[in-house]
């Protein structure tokens, strides 16, 4: 049987960050041979990693990443906050979304995707092994133009790139580019704060639109009004509905006098060319996600092996 030397397990424990106690019974049992020993934590790792798959992964950050006439946005989700904070967790958010800008938008083409010699979903898994939380990513989506621009915009940065909340937008334009992205980037700050549902009102869920002319309707037909009277109320309530759902008829944060597509026009000035907004994409971080609540006395005697 080969000795296990203190020095062997400070070297395995500072190359995996695993426990003293685990370090040296990797060792024991790989007879000393540190390349299986780190082999043998890693599988350790990724069977408690499987355990901690069950566990809600609301928090994390947003990343996104552009490049010129291309642009993605990405959500990775951690349990805890603290994690988001983490290093190597931010690092892992980074390179999700450098490997989404070229892979596209498919999450499960984005896992199976090789950075060296190892795959995304790979890297997660190390991750959750080493760190010792449940992440995930959850979702992507990338925007792209034949000419232009997409800009972003990251609301709450930890680092350049990520934080609780990305957009981007799509500019089609033919005009200078440097001018194309400083509009982009205000058009991206504009939708992080007012939260359009659509571009315009052709991009709002049909079904969404009928249920505001019905509420509408039944509103003014409890109070007696006549049929083409409600009928006229109804065309002009819609029209201030738009203005508050749809990108381009939003009142622009920068300049409320004007909407979004009329700052847009008066942009073409100094861009030299026709502008189109083509699409946005808004990601904030855990939208649609059930935080599961918790005692946190709880939490902590759980931590300590105590019962509450």
């Amino acid at each position: 049987m080969a000795t296990i030397s203190a020095a062997m397990v400070k070297e395995l424990r500072d190359t995996t960050g695993a426990g003293m106690m685990d370090c040296k019974q990797a060792l024991t049992e790989n007879g000393g041979d540190m390349q299986a020993s780190i082999d043998w934590l890693r599988k350790k790792g990724l069977s408690k990693a499987a355990k901690k798959a069950g566990r809600v992964a609301a928090e994390g950050l947003i990343g996104a990443m552009t490049s010129g006439t291309k642009g993605v946005v990405v959500e990775v989700n951690s349990e805890t906050d603290f994690v988001a904070r983490n290093d190597q967790f931010q690092g892992l958010v980074k390179m999700i979304a450098q490997v989404a800008l070229h892979a596209g938008s498919d999450v499960e083409k984005i896992k199976a995707t090789k950075v060296g010699s190892a795959t995304v979903e790979a890297a997660i898994s190390d991750a959750i092994a080493t760190i010792g939380e449940n992440m995930s990513l959850r979702r992507a989506a990338g925007l792209e133009v034949s000419k232009g621009v997409v800009a972003s915009y990251v609301h709450n940065a930890v680092i350049d790139g990520a934080g609780k909340m990305g957009v981007i937008v799509a500019l089609e334009s033919a005009g200078k580019a440097d001018e194309l992205a400083a509009l982009g980037r205000q058009i991206a700050m504009h939708v992080a704060a007012a939260n359009p549902q659509a571009l315009d009102a052709s991009g709002l869920d049909p079904e969404v639109v009928k249920r505001e002319k019905d509420v509408l309707s039944d509103k003014y037909r409890q109070q007696g009004k006549p049929e083409n009277v409600i009928e006229k109320i109804v065309e002009s309530g819609l029209k201030t509905y738009y203005k508050e759902v749809c990108l381009l008829e939003q009142a622009f944060i920068h300049d409320t006098g004007k909407s979004v597509a009329q700052a847009v026009k008066e942009a073409e000035g100094k861009v030299g060319s026709p502008v189109k907004i083509t699409g946005f994409v808004r990601y904030a971080l855990g939208e649609g996600i059930e935080k599961a609540e918790s005692d946190f006395a709880a939490e902590v005697a759980a931590a300590s092996g105590q019962k509450a």
